[in-house]
Parts: C-alpha cells; sequence; structure tokens
C-alpha cells in the first residue's frame, strides 16, 4: 500500500524505468580473458598507479598482466620462471613492486618494469607447507599466510632470505587434519595496525594485532559466516568475502577497529566459476574465475571454459 505522496513519486519514478529492481542488482561480466586452455589462475593484484592488473597460474606458475581496458592478458612472467611451480597470491606494493608468491616455496618480489627479480624469501624448515595470500602493514613489511602450518609470516625487503613467523595461529585454531587447508585471505587496514585472516573450513575472521597491544582474537561476526572464504578485500570499513565453492561473494561492515563484522550482502552466481579472489579497479571488483572444478586441482570430468577475471559492477 502507498502511504506517502514521497512513497508515490518513488513508485513513479519505478514504472517509468521499469527496471528499478534490475538496475539495483550487481552486474557480472567479463573483464578480459588468460591465454591458455590449461591456466586455472589462483592470484590477482592491481596497479593502482598504471591501472595494470597481474593474474597467477596455480597450474604452471605464469604471471599474466592486463592494461586497463585490454581484452586480453599477455604473459609478463613466463611459467617456471625463477624455479616458480605455482602462483598462489599477488600483490603490488605502495612502491610498485609485485610480490609473487609460490605456495611451494615463498614469494618473489619482482621490478614491474623490468620484470628482474630483486628479491626471494623462503619458507623455514622442511615441514609441510603451503604459501597462499598476503598483505602489507604499515611500514611495507609484507605478511603471508601458510594454509597448512597455520602461521602468518612476515617478509621485508633488507631481511635474511627465510621468511619469519609473525603470529601462530595454530593454537587458536585447535587441532586441525593436516590434509585440512584452513588459513587463506588477508588484508591489512588502511593504516595497516592490524590484520584479518579468514579460517576458510572453520568459517571464521581472525584480527592479528600489528602493534603488539593485543593478542590474536577471533572476529565477532553478525548475520553469517565467511565458510569457505578464499579471497578478502578490504577497502575503509568494508569487506568483501570470496566463497570459492559456493561461488558467492559477501560482504561486510568492519567496526571496532577490526573487532566485530556484519554480513551487508551477498552475490551468488554460478557463472563466477569458482571464484578464488579479487581486487577493486576503481568501484569494479575484478574476480579471479579458476575453473579449479573443471580437470584443475579439484577434479572433474567436466573440460573448462576459456579462462577469464570477471568483472562485478554494482556490489
Amino acid at each position: 500500500m502507498i502511504r506517502s505522496g514521497t512513497t508515490l513519486a518513488m513508485a513513479v519514478a519505478c514504472l517509468a524505468l521499469t527496471a528499478c529492481d534490475s538496475a539495483a542488482k550487481p552486474a557480472l561480466s567479463t573483464a578480459y580473458e588468460l591465454p591458455g586452455t590449461a591456466v586455472y589462475p589462483e592470484g590477482i593484484a592491481l596497479d593502482s598507479r598504471t591501472g595494470d592488473s597481474y593474474v597467477g597460474s596455480y597450474a604452471d606458475g605464469t604471471v599474466f598482466r592486463a592494461a586497463a581496458g585490454a581484452k586480453t592478458a599477455e604473459v609478463f612472467l613466463p611459467a617456471g620462471a625463477d624455479g616458480r611451480k605455482t602462483t598462489n597470491g599477488l600483490r603490488v606494493d605502495r612502491d610498485g613492486r609485485l610480490w609473487v608468491i609460490d605456495s611451494t616455496s615463498g614469494v618473489t618480489v619482482y621490478d614491474t618494469g623490468s620484470r628482474a627479480p630483486l628479491a626471494r624469501f623462503e619458507v623455514p624448515g622442511t615441514q609441510p607447507h603451503f604459501v597462499n595470500d598476503l598483505a602489507f602493514g604499515a611500514d611495507g613489511s609484507a605478511y603471508l599466510t601458510d594454509s597448512i602450518r597455520n602461521v602468518v609470516y612476515r617478509a621485508a625487503l633488507g631481511q635474511g632470505p627465510e621468511l619469519t613467523v609473525a603470529a601462530d595461529l595454530a593454537p587458536v585454531l585447535g587441532p586441525r587434519d593436516p590434509k585440512t587447508f584452513e588459513l587463506n585471505g588477508i588484508v591489512a587496514d588502511e593504516a595497516g595496525t592490524y590484520l584479518l585472516v579468514v579460517a576458510m573450513s572453520a568459517g571464521e575472521l581472525y584480527r592479528i594485532d600489528l602493534t603488539g597491544a593485543e593478542p590474536i582474537s577471533k572476529v565477532a561476526k553478525t548475520g553469517g559466516t565467511v565458510l569457505h572464504g578464499d579471497g578478502l578485500e578490504l577497502r575503509g570499513d568494508t569487506l568483501w568475502v570470496v566463497h570459492n565453492t559456493d561461488n558467492t561473494i559477501s560482504r561486510w561492515t568492519i567496526t571496532d577497529n577490526g573487532r566485530t563484522a556484519t554480513r551487508e550482502g551477498e552475490f551468488h552466481d554460478p557463472a563466477l566459476g569458482i571464484p578464488t579472489t579479487m581486487v577493486h579497479s576503481g568501484d569494479r571488483a575484478l574476480i579471479v574465475s579458476s575453473q579449479f572444478d573443471k580437470g584443475g586441482p579439484m577434479g572433474g570430468q567436466e573440460k573448462p571454459g576459456t579462462f577469464v577475471v570477471s568483472a562485478l559492477d554494482g556490489f
């Protein structure tokens, strides 16, 4: 029932447009294609200075680059370069250097102009590990998740060649099946004073205080879960969680300096193709469509289609 002149005006406007609801819905499209028939992309990074985005192949370690507005990415670093077997998380730091994770060994830092490696950091010890994603703190240090050891490493240019453990979440998480991948996506607040990391099988977010003033703590969530959470994206007080096997992106409001999170909405579409992570280019989200379930790391008999980075507008 229409109860006021304002409501009536809005109703008339909706009738005139014939699609108020649809106009407000998020729109999913293809941002650009990735060359190759078995790419299985996993990570993505954006260089905010140029608009270039970088995508890594989990299958063979190739790193692709797509200029802003490009319809097809090009090979930036070939498969196997610098001994890289896979590519997981990627990030461009504030000085324009590209950090590329190889889950089997560590992370390499590249000059995006010359493509030359500038530094490399190795995983310490010989026990099983899986380095997954990274974010940067206030001092420019990189923080990387290990999905098997359930620790967060730190790396900084100028330090030794080994990653150092900055935070051990294993005691907080409790006993885990060694075959279970747990810690995954990681982000830092704009000030770089705390990290949020997702525990994907537990369906939890954890806060790591980088000032040393507080212990690791579980984020208090309202309105939903982060089960199957993979990549994270944080802009201001808005957090996006990429739920891989659910083909879903959820959006959360972060409050109390990272201690609480309220789920505000979600976008679900099978066309996301097992999304693994995302990054914003302006107001548009660029989302990695991995197709891991089509003959890739998750198996499956169906053949993959063209590998793409998807674009999501309005969410």
